[in-house]
């Protein structure tokens, strides 16, 4: 089975920059191919990554729910809507070089995302025996630890920035892995941002009161901000960018055996 790293934290931290250099530094040390999942609603790993999106499982799921309703959604005849939707699958991965790709994607206006979020763990476990490794970037808080879509993850990288309140947020996180019987062997704690890549007293403090692993510190870096701005994927940082440098050195730590 393939190593599953779940990638989670609060919203605006950063967790997705960081997600695809994990992805691409498992690429370039001879662990592919990887299975990169975005798993957030507000789907955007792939321009991390830069890579277009195609279907979206949230899009299958609506072509599944309009089918018979809408001319635009047929399903062949004689054919059940979970047989079409077996068949769709394989149009919802994006298939690169070094890694596939497979988006959540949102389902449109109302409704309840408990069927997408089904489909994601589904596809995981049917597709984790080809990949050795698999990259899921979560949303933005506890949603999909609390519904279990990861049983079979061995390390979870928590994200936080510097502040108080986000490295709550993944203590909470952390508290939860185990309470829903999940049980990597690895459970750990990334500060992003840090100014100067270096951690004050405060954030130190609380990393200790909520019994959090540090598994490093990315500092903060102009160069990404800019990428973000013009549209550039983060994972062509140059190989010299010290955010690039110090997540590398936090993943060659890593047991990713």
């Amino acid at each position: 089975m393939g190593h599953i790293i779940a990638v989670a934290g609060k919203g605006g931290v950063g967790k997705t920059s960081l997600c695809g250099l994990m992805i691409q530094y498992l690429c370039e040390h001879g662990k592919k191919p990887v299975l990169a999942v975005d798993a957030d609603a507000n789907s955007n790993l792939n321009e991390v990554l830069g890579v277009e999106v195609g279907t979206t499982l949230g899009e299958l799921r609506e072509e599944i729910e309009r089918a018979g309703m809408d001319d635009r959604y047929q399903i062949p005849s004689g054919m059940t809507k979970q047989a079409w939707l077996e068949i769709r699958m394989a149009d919802a991965i994006v298939e690169e070089d070094d890694f596939d790709f497979m988006v959540m994607g949102r389902t449109q206006g109302q409704g309840c995302y408990c069927f997408v979020n089904g489909l994601v763990q589904t596809q995981i476990q049917k597709l984790q025996s080809h990949y050795p490794y698999v990259v899921v970037d979560n949303e933005a808080g506890m949603e999909h630890v609390s519904r279990g879509l990861l049983p079979s993850m061995k390390t979870a990288v928590l994200v936080s920035d510097c502040s108080r309140r986000g490295v709550q947020a993944v203590g909470r996180i952390a508290k939860l892995i185990p309470e829903c019987g999940l049980k990597p062997n690895t459970v750990g704690l990334i500060v992003n941002r840090a100014p100067g890549g270096v951690l004050n007293e405060g954030t130190k403090e609380e990393i200790e009161k909520q019994g959090l692993t540090l598994l490093g510190v990315v500092p903060q870096d102009e160069q990404v901000f800019e990428f973000d701005c013009d549209g550039v994927p983060t994972v062509k940082l140059p190989e010299d960018s010290p955010v690039r440098k110090a997540l590398y050195d936090i993943m060659g730590k890593l047991d990713l055996s």
